[in-house]
């Protein structure tokens, strides 16, 4: 098999036959004429069903991530609702990692709850705590690793051969991992998904989702069949621009996915010395309880960082007071962001066992300059100091009031 780089930059990318242009061409067209009823050229009829473009990039992701099939949707919560409605039947159970993506508890709760579709939450890096969880009726296990916000990291050879005993579905989140630090269908899992919003995009600028899956029957059908008719039956398809923007920004994943991680590493190990910070979330350094683990089943620790801070005040000061850190849902760009998740990406948590701690922000560690982005965290935590005195004192005066 080719390198991960060869292939980002090969597979699914085809140049034109017809033009000799190095990058393929975007298919900005909705239908294809047909050279006799139902005789279709190349297989394409209609961009729903396919696309050139599309495919392409679908092509391109499946390879990377060791796939059977890849199916390209227009946002990453468009992808996991594809594939539960491809698998789950009314009466169906999931388990869930306790911490994750909001949206994807959101989707499974809130919206499939109400389809006969049950859910329960587990500690990821507790695999007694998965088992004790199966029920007759567990079709699905569900885990986001590294996950999202906490970086926790989970067992997925465990998780896999729990899922095999069981006969369930293994579903993996691999958005903050990417395919260049982590192929989960490696270890067992039997389907893939991405937020191809984020690192595979990689700039910001384009909006998708996508789902790989393993060569596997499910209740007797093949799981890529499944998947695929459902995206074209429910028809929440990446269009030929959004298509093409991921794909462009899947060729240059390994670079980025460098720079991310190594630039993580150094502000992660920067901040667990600073006073001002109660704890530091990175699998990379060495206290944390996943470390070796990751270090196990990635090829890096990835360019997501978390910290808690003294308290929600500190918190929200250190959020709203940087320049190169901007304050911003989404994450896996070019430039970096800080994020506030307990009231933006895991909103929706509040007031449940699964809200996020007050007092924790996330950063998205992007390619900038390793100095300019410590500058800015001088900054944010000399506001976050700044603010937990004022706090501090305030609280005080309505004490003695």
């Amino acid at each position: 098999m080719s390198g991960f780089n060869t292939l980002a930059v090969h597979a699914g990318q085809h140049k034109d036959p017809h033009t000799g242009a190095v990058v393929p061409p975007i298919y900005q067209t909705s239908t294809f004429i047909q050279d006799g009823i139902n005789v279709l050229r190349s297989g394409h009829e209609y961009s729903r069903g396919s696309n050139p473009t599309r495919n392409g990039f679908e092509s391109q992701l499946s390879a990377l991530e060791g796939g059977a099939a890849g199916f390209a949707f227009a946002s990453g919560i468009a992808a996991e609702d594809a594939l539960l409605r491809a698998v789950l039947e009314p009466g169906d159970h999931i388990i869930l990692g306790a911490d994750g993506y909001g949206g994807t508890n959101r989707l499974i709760s809130k919206l499939h709850g109400k389809w006969g579709i049950s859910s329960s939450a587990v500690d990821i890096t507790n695999l007694d705590a998965v088992r004790a969880a199966l029920r007759p009726n567990t079709a699905l296990l569900w885990v986001e690793t590294p996950s999202n916000p906490l970086l926790g990291i989970a067992d997925l050879a465990g998780w896999a051969a729990i899922a095999a005993e069981h006969g369930a579905l293994l579903v993996v989140d691999n958005t903050f991992a990417t395919p260049y630090l982590q192929r989960p269908l490696d270890f067992g899992a039997h389907a893939v998904v991405h937020s191809t919003t984020k690192y595979i995009g990689g700039h910001s600028d384009v909006l998708g989702g996508a789902v790989i899956v393993a060569d596997h029957l499910h209740r007797g059908q093949a799981l890529a069949e499944a998947v695929g008719y459902q995206q074209f039956a429910g028809g929440a398809v990446s269009g030929p621009q959004d298509s093409y923007l991921a794909a462009r920004g899947l060729k240059t994943l390994g670079l980025r996915m460098e720079r991310h991680c190594a630039t993580a590493s150094t502000l992660a190990r920067w901040l667990d010395d600073r006073t001002e910070v109660a704890r530091v979330y990175y699998p990379g350094l060495e206290s944390h309880p996943g470390h070796e683990l990751a270090a196990r089943q990635q090829r890096g620790f990835g360019g997501i960082l978390s910290l808690q801070l003294a308290d929600e005040a500190a918190a929200r000061a250190f959020a709203e007071s940087m320049e190169y850190f901007q304050l911003s849902v989404s994450l896996g760009g070019v430039e970096s962001l800080v994020c506030y998740p307990r009231e933006m990406t895991h909103a929706s948590l509040i007031g449940t066992p699964l809200e996020i701690p007050a007092n924790l922000v996330r950063l998205s560690v992007g390619i900038e300059e390793p100095e300019d982005l410590i500058a800015d965290l001088e900054r944010g935590l000399a506001a976050a100091a700044k603010a937990s005195e004022a706090d501090s004192i305030q609280h005080r005066s309505l004490a003695t009031a």
